[in-house]
């Protein structure tokens, strides 16, 4: 089974961040949050890759190249203009086969993709989305299910007092090839706006819409597996911390350090009180403390004298000394 990763938004609500670097490549533990889904893609075995891109498209194909680095074979598709949600698949219809993996480059999870193919083989639906059980569903859109999984309905953001379900969908799918009869013709996306292209589609506004309608037998695959979206700076923090501290499994870049850097200085000089990621090359000056959980990006400069708590240094950046940072991120200058 074949594999595409999601990689052409424009990340708007992690801005400004993401004004110079795709959302994909935002570093969760000092690799570039695609970067572990293509690891985790690698890992169970769906090695033939294909990533849409826009938003700074070069960053992301000189950064993963073939995709061999991350044990899979990676091949892009640029849209000039972008396709929607579901548009974008449509684009490279060819590539993904009889059956095939849609999953986002911008979320963090570990995901059991082995088990939810293995799901997806044993019905008859058309289609499987990775659905998980939230308390808010205010900030999810949900799927409707009935005792044995297939999707009857969706809601979108609903309180929790009117929520028929709190089953959130994770934008992880796997599809059989007939799916594309299900597309909308070219220019007749309910989602299009005036400025969008003609072969712009979407899967909550046209694709699951007349998969109901037509009383197609899809399905919901619920795991309890880590995941969250990243689409904000709360929660590129939240998955951080996260990823620091175990709870979701994922591969860090650097060594984590709990206690004194050099050997037993006065008071709390030099102290990382853990956990503290170092990533490569950084450069952490004299009488400095970091209290963690804390990540300091490949590269980064921490002045004399500093202090920080709870923070997100990307790679690259330069704290001046003495400074003072607490709760953020601080990022490198253009």
């Amino acid at each position: 089974m074949r594999a595409m990763v999601l990689a052409a938004g424009l990340g708007t609500r992690l801005r400004p961040i993401t004004f110079d670097m795709p959302k994909p490549m935002v570093p969760v533990l000092n690799r570039p949050v695609m970067e572990h889904i293509l690891r985790l893609l690698a890992r169970h075995d769906f090695t033939e890759t294909i990533a849409n891109l826009h938003w700074f498209p070069d960053l992301i194909e000189e950064h993963f190249g073939d995709g061999s680095s991350c044990g899979v074979s990676l091949s892009y598709s640029k849209e000039e203009a972008l396709l929607g949600t579901s548009g974008g698949v449509r684009n490279v219809a060819d590539f993904l086969g009889e059956e095939f993996l849609i999953i986002s480059g911008d979320a963090l999870t570990d995901i059991d993709l082995t088990a939810m193919r293995e799901f997806h083989e044993s019905h008859d639906g058309i289609a499987t989305l990775a659905t998980k059980r939230v308390t808010d569903t205010s900030q999810f859109g949900v799927a409707i299910t009935d005792s044995a999984g297939r999707i009857s309905g969706f809601q979108e953001k609903p309180d929790p007092s009117e929520a028929l379900s709190d089953l959130a969908n994770c934008g992880i799918y796997m599809f059989r090839k007939e799916i594309f009869d299900y597309f909308p013709a070219p220019g007749t996306s309910k989602a299009v706006k005036e400025s969008d292209p003609e072969g712009f589609a979407d899967w909550a506004m046209d694709v699951f819409p007349r998969l109901l309608e037509s009383d197609v037998p899809f399905y919901s695959h619920e795991i309890d597996a880590y995941w969250n979206d990243i689409g904000n700076l709360a929660e590129l923090r939240e998955s951080t911390v996260d990823a620091l501290t175990g709870a979701v499994q994922v591969e860090q870049v650097g060594e984590i350090v709990d206690g004194y850097r050099n050997g037993e200085p006065k008071g709390d000089e030099g102290k990382l009180e853990g956990p503290v990621l170092l990533g490569p090359g950084c450069e952490i000056g004299e009488d400095v403390r970091i209290d963690g959980p804390a990540v300091i990006g490949d590269g980064a400069r921490i002045g004399t004298g500093s202090r920080l708590r709870d923070v997100i240094v990307l790679p690259g950046a330069e704290l001046p000394a003495g400074s003072v940072l607490i709760g953020a991120i601080l990022g490198a200058r253009g």
